[in-house]
């Protein structure tokens, strides 16, 4: 079919062909046979697909993501994202390891075989990211080697616990030593000179946290993939673009990493980072090969990411290079009619098993002097650490709406252990009530913020009703919730009440104050101890610059 003796299944006529190789469109038909490309040319088909007066590049590749943050089990999530024009994504489900372990994994695993979405996996590095993180239990060595050994599982997922790596603990290096033979995904917030060198040289290759044009510029020259991210929270698209136009595409792909769900249903995936690239003055052919050919390249998924003979025909015909929004989205050269819903194991529920809490759990005894808070950086997943002086009411420390501080605390769920770490956080403009949630990046305890004992007391135990979720409460009244019973990560609603109940929560933590932009996003980070520079976890605040544990109390 290739050399045109035969016809083939499928041709796709009249568009305007990109290829990813040499930055050209090409006038040619493509013929597809199998669900594979067979040539590019002038060909007869079974059946023709006119894709006259439209742009026909290759399907998005997402180059690194974490499906619990989108909140969608892998059919929903499928549902969403290939209408625009995302055919495939490298998974790291590091959050679903946390909690229920490598058994979660291999279930996830088994739950996207089969989809109309290609979803690759890496293996969970970090789990716990830090050692002042309390997962359900550690992932060690023998865990890694039995997923390495799993089709679809590609590489070693972020090392993320940077400081180890950097001074040599034999637990990470040990973790290194699997990796012979595969990538190995890195995450460095703020990691340059001598540090960064040990850090590549350890072996890991690419890292998706650079914030600044500073730090994007050493990892390439020190040989590592950028992979330019564009979260919902952490949006480092517009300051890292200008190194594609000071080296050109060479070892930079897209990824967005954590995504809301009514993030992407409104301002797109992958094909939203290609439009505002392209809007920000990077050429839509070079916008198109950061999306396409160069994370199938950084994952060796050698037979995607291109439209020419061998490749997977995963294809899209766009209207026009400015939206981005494709007409028709062909999987191994179909359009997607259905999708398959997975199989959900009732032991993957019920992960929420704190010992119950009380108003006291709250309460922190005060007589003078400062204290350490998180104060929140707008739109980004690091902190800075602040000295406050904290209010105090008959010797106790409370929330104050007057120097915009907040209480927060980390709830033990996965053991019952009950252990409790407290602290304030400073920025979050909440006046009143209390936010909770069982997504608290990365080992996916409780966290809760409030401005008083009561509402985070009725927060939590709201929490373990439904299973896990985020919620909202004020005045001893939930106000809006979104159940995530599988492993308190992941709705098994639709797509269209997922969003629906999302937003609602959005809004009512606005209503309650909450001043900044994706408030449960924003939360969930504040327990992740390997982002700079203050942090908290079940076992207290952690000083990630100096990476220890330290007082709330200065």
């Amino acid at each position: 079919m290739a050399r045109g003796d035969e016809p083939a299944d499928v041709v796709v006529r009249g568009g305007r062909v990109l290829s990813v190789f040499t930055r050209e469109w090409l006038d040619a038909d493509i013929a597809i046979v199998d669900g594979w490309i067979a040539g590019l040319g002038e060909y007869e088909g079974r059946e023709v697909v006119d894709a006259s007066g439209r742009y026909v590049v290759p399907g998005f590749i997402d180059a690194h993501m974490h499906l619990e943050s989108t909140k969608l089990l892998p059919d929903e999530f499928a549902r969403l994202v290939l209408p625009l024009g995302t055919t495939a994504v490298v998974l790291d489900p590091h959050e679903l390891a946390n909690v229920l372990g490598t058994d979660g994994v291999h279930w996830l695993l088994d739950a996207c075989e089969g989809l109309p979405l290609d979803f690759y996996f890496m293996a969970s590095s970090s789990i716990p990211a830090s050692e002042f993180e309390s997962p359900r239990r550690p992932l060690l060595s023998g865990d890694l080697e039995s997923l390495l050994r799993r089709r679809r599982v590609l590489g070693l997922a972020e090392m993320m616990n940077f400081p180890g790596v950097i001074n040599g603990d034999a637990s990470e290096l040990d973790k290194l030593r699997l990796a012979d033979g595969v990538q190995v995904d890195g995450h460095a917030p703020g990691l340059l000179g001598k540090a960064l060198n040990a850090y590549v040289a350890a072996g890991i290759r690419s890292d998706h946290e650079a914030l600044t044009a500073e730090e994007g510029r050493e990892r390439l020259r020190s040989g590592m993939w950028l992979l330019i991210r564009e979260a919902s929270m952490a949006r480092n698209l517009r300051a890292l673009l200008p190194l594609v136009q000071e080296f050109g595409t060479n070892r930079i792909a897209f990824c967005t990493d954590d995504r809301d769900p009514e993030d992407i249903a409104e301002n797109g995936h992958i094909n939203g980072m290609v439009r505002e690239a392209v809007a920000e003055g990077v050429t839509p052919e070079d916008a198109l090969v950061l999306a396409t050919i160069n994370p199938a390249t950084w994952h060796r998924l050698w037979h995607l990411g291109a439209i020419a003979p061998g490749y997977q025909a995963d294809v899209l015909l766009l209207p026009d290079l400015e939206r981005f929004e494709p007409e028709l989205t062909l999987k191994a050269g179909r359009p997607v009619e259905e999708i398959p819903e997975p199989d959900v194991p009732e032991w993957v529920k019920h992960s929420v098993r704190n010992l119950p809490v009380s108003a006291a759990d709250f309460e922190l005894p005060w007589e003078t002097g400062k204290a350490r808070a998180i104060g929140l950086v707008p739109d980004q997943v690091v902190t800075e650490s602040v000295e406050v002086e904290p209010t105090t009411v008959d010797g106790f420390a409370v929330a104050d709406t007057a120097n915009d501080l907040a209480k927060i605390a980390v709830i033990e769920r996965h053991l019952g252990t009950g252990r409790i770490g407290h602290g304030f956080v400073h920025g979050s403009g909440l006046q009143r009530g209390a936010l909770a949630s069982t997504v608290a990046h990365d080992a996916h305890n409780i966290v809760v913020v409030g401005m008083n004992d009561e509402d985070m007391t009725r927060a939590v135990e709201r929490l373990g009703e439904l299973g896990g979720g985020i919620v909202v409460v004020d005045g001893g009244e939930v106000k809006a919730e979104l159940p995530l019973p599988v492993a308190g990560l992941l709705a098994d609603a639709p797509l269209a009440e997922v969003i629906d109940q999302s937003l609602a929560c959005n809004d009512a933590a606005r209503e309650v104050g909450w001043s900044g932009a994706t408030p449960f996003l924003t939360l969930s980070f504040l327990g992740l101890s390997v982002i700079p520079s203050l942090k908290i976890t079940d076992r207290g605040l952690v000083d990630v610059d100096r990476f220890q544990i330290v007082p709330l109390k200065i």
